[in-house]
Formats: C-alpha cells, structure tokens, sequence
C-alpha cells in the first residue's frame, strides 16, 4: 500500500511529461502538413543526378 504514494505522483508527473511534449509539438507546427513531407523526399530525390549518369 505504501508504494501507492510513490506512485501516483509518478503517475501524475509522467502525464504531465507527455502533455506538455505534444503541446510543445503541436506548438512548433509539427502536425501541421503531414504529407508535405513525404511528398519533399520524393522530390528531393527526383532532382537529384544520377550517380550513374
């Protein structure tokens, strides 16, 4: 029973932990265009030279 103190504070800090991650994300804009970003690499490489060529 004791160990319940330890850890439902733990618990609670950890929530606190990984809300405050996805606000910081959500925040920075990284949810923002999800399929910009795969669509850059598919670009990126078409515009690259060939090593062969």
């Amino acid at each position: 029973m004791d160990i319940l103190f330890l850890l439902i504070p733990l618990s609670v800090v950890l929530v606190f932990f990984i809300l405050g991650g996805l606000w910081w994300a959500i925040d920075r804009g990284q949810f923002e265009d999800i399929e910009a970003e795969g669509e850059r690499i598919l670009r990126a490489a078409e515009d690259r030279p060939v090593a062969g060529d």
